[in-house]
């Protein structure tokens, strides 16, 4: 369904709540699944009541209105009031504005949640169905399914191969030396395929089992596991997380310990990571109020160290959580700084369309509040079944193509493994 076609068409929205609920990947499709989770809290959906898909450089602003018109005609009835319960929108969002990528924002027929003791299942449909007295068709209850069968995928250099990627690297150097940015961020492709009728909940299950702190997603076969939070806002507040700057976990704790404290002092890290929390902190303080930063801190993940700095503030201007994604994306953490600068780099050096990686995945609900990462450590399965996995890192001027692509190595590791 389109954006247009959603203005003539409401949703009734019913949300209950429910006994105990485990472990929620088992509700949803094996091969379509809809996730959002982090430490087994989250949701899931199944099927599709409403799909609003956009593209082109207002993709944003036009999936914030529509999003907005579909909210103000739905019928509500949460029983429940949790983040996450009532009207929700999975969404994905392609990085760049000539991205052949859809962007789209699902609405499920049926979502199962948990959130700390409380689970609940929301069941919607459209507000003039005939039906139950509450104004449409009672859906069927979620149905848990075991997991289908095991299976590998072998990746391959996709459209820029390890040499043509420490090339890449070399030459944003040279654009940073002579001053046409400050820093640029350069990905690579790995592809594969997946078995037909594989289920893509075994690859999310193992991502969610290996890496809980981070946002395990899947929507509309964008999957993966981010540990960086583009925004979070929630009656009001709004928070975000970021990440640049990397080092490998040492061999032994002796080793991780010195690997740390050597990636706190690093000039060259600390550097590109003070370029992202600025871009993060320019484009929030329009929006917020007593807008605050922490001191960048290293944040421990089972493959690697980050550096990190947390941001939170109090919104003044009333901006939906999709109105805040359209003001930061893309982020120097992702493209660079200054961006266009950066994004004209990454056109002349990346051979591919990077899709919806490093761009926003995450949900929104009736308020327009909601929770977006950026989808990083992940890959995109097409309908005919093929993969691609992407990793990206952070050039500045004293990079090292070698290094650099030892870095991707190790930023592949998350999704790649889950798949072998």
């Amino acid at each position: 369904m389109t954006a247009t076609e959603s203005r003539v068409r409401a949703l009734r929205i019913e949300t209950t709540p429910v006994d105990g609920i485990r472990s929620l990947l088992f509700f949803t499709e094996q091969r379509s699944p809809l996730l959002w989770m982090r430490r087994g809290e989250g949701f899931v959906g199944v099927g599709e009541a409403l799909r609003l898909e956009f593209s082109g450089p207002t993709r944003f602003t036009d999936a914030a209105a529509a999003w907005a018109e579909v909210a103000a005609i739905a019928q509500v009835h949460d029983a429940v009031g949790l983040p996450g319960t009532g009207l929700v929108a999975f969404g994905t969002f392609g990085f760049a504005d000539d991205s052949r990528a859809t962007s789209v924002l699902i609405v499920p027929e049926i979502i199962v949640g948990r959130r700390g003791s409380h689970s609940w299942v929301t069941r919607v449909s459209p507000a003039d169905a005939a039906g139950d007295d509450l104004g449409g068709p009672a859906a069927e209850d979620p149905v848990a399914t075991a997991f289908g069968d095991d299976y590998r995928v072998t990746f391959r250099p996709g459209e820029l191969p390890p040499a043509a990627f420490m090339e890449s690297v070399a030459s944003a150097v040279r654009h940073i030396s002579a001053s046409d940015a400050r820093k640029v961020v350069l990905a690579r492709d790995l592809v594969g395929t997946v078995p037909a009728g594989s289920d893509l909940r075994r690859v999310l299950a193992e991502l969610a089992l290996g890496y809980p702190d981070c946002w395990t997603f899947s929507v509309d076969g964008m999957l993966g596991s981010s540990p960086e939070t583009l925004v979070r806002s929630e009656a009001g507040t709004v928070s975000a997380r970021v990440l640049a700057g990397t080092a490998p976990r040492g061999r032994d704790a002796v080793t991780d310990e010195k690997v740390a404290a050597g990636l706190s002092r690093s000039a060259k890290d600390l550097a590109e990571h003070g370029f992202a929390v600025q871009s993060v902190l320019a484009t929030l303080g329009p929006h917020t109020t007593r807008l605050q930063s922490s001191k960048p801190f290293t944040l421990q993940l089972p493959n690697l160290w980050h550096l990190a700095t947390d941001v939170e503030g109090v919104l003044h201007d009333g901006s939906t959580s999709l109105d805040l994604v359209a003001a930061m994306h893309p982020t120097a953490a992702v493209a660079g700084t200054p961006t266009d600068a950066a994004l004209t780099i990454i056109r002349e050096l990346e051979p591919f369309d990077r899709g919806r990686y490093a761009g926003p995945v995450g949900w929104i609900d009736a308020n327009g509040d909601g929770e977006w990462a950026i989808a990083l450590r992940c890959a995109q399965v097409a309908e005919d079944d093929s993969v691609r996995a992407y990793a990206g890192c952070g050039i500045v001027a004293d990079s090292v193509p070698a290094d650099e692509l030892a870095e991707s190595r190790i930023k592949f590791r998350p999704i790649v493994e889950v798949f072998a």
